[in-house]
């Protein structure tokens, strides 16, 4: 019997944070391809995911936060061909963070036309990717348990599991 080679497997570590102001209002950012956001993004080589996510809200809205609270940990389980070079996106795990704001100024840019704080009942009707939507209602179901779940974003969006941790 031959031996097959052994490929360690390659997931995409991100974090985003939900950041509330003194108003209860969320940060959100407008991207150019995927609509209203909260801001987050990929954990960086050598990064810690509470750094990255410091980073990626300063870098898409100049707003310098206080991480807190993970309430919500994603898989997307399903693997997609790439593009600008990369072959195939791997499987994903993402972590999300209740934030509060600490200082900076709003502002967009390079990954978004728009940052701006939103009353947190209108967050939803803003929000069109699927994953986003499914992310944010487990912010507004957060009681001190985070939720996880796990989806595919295609060819398709499909929820395949929700569960308290």
């Amino acid at each position: 019997m031959e031996k097959k080679e052994w490929v360690m497997p390659t997931h995409i570590i991100a974090g985003a944070g939900i950041v509330i102001n003194e108003s209860n209002e969320i940060l959100m950012v407008k991207t150019y391809n995927s609509g209203w956001v909260f801001p987050g993004g990929q954990v960086e080589v050598g990064e810690n995911v509470i750094h990255a996510v410091k980073r990626e809200i300063m870098e898409e809205a100049g707003i310098d936060v206080e991480v807190g609270e993970v309430f919500c940990i994603s898989s997307n389980t399903g693997k997609h061909a790439g593009y600008n070079g990369v072959k195939e996106v791997p499987t994903k795990i993402m972590l999300d963070f209740i934030c509060k704001p600490k200082g900076g100024s709003l502002r967009p840019s390079d990954e978004n036309s728009e940052s701006a704080y939103v009353p947190k009942d209108n967050v939803l009707g803003l929000i069109q990717a699927p994953a986003i939507i499914e992310r944010y209602k487990a912010f507004l179901e957060y009681s001190g348990r985070p939720i996880y779940l796990e989806y595919v974003t295609r060819p398709s969006f499909a929820l395949k599991l929700k569960r308290l941790i």
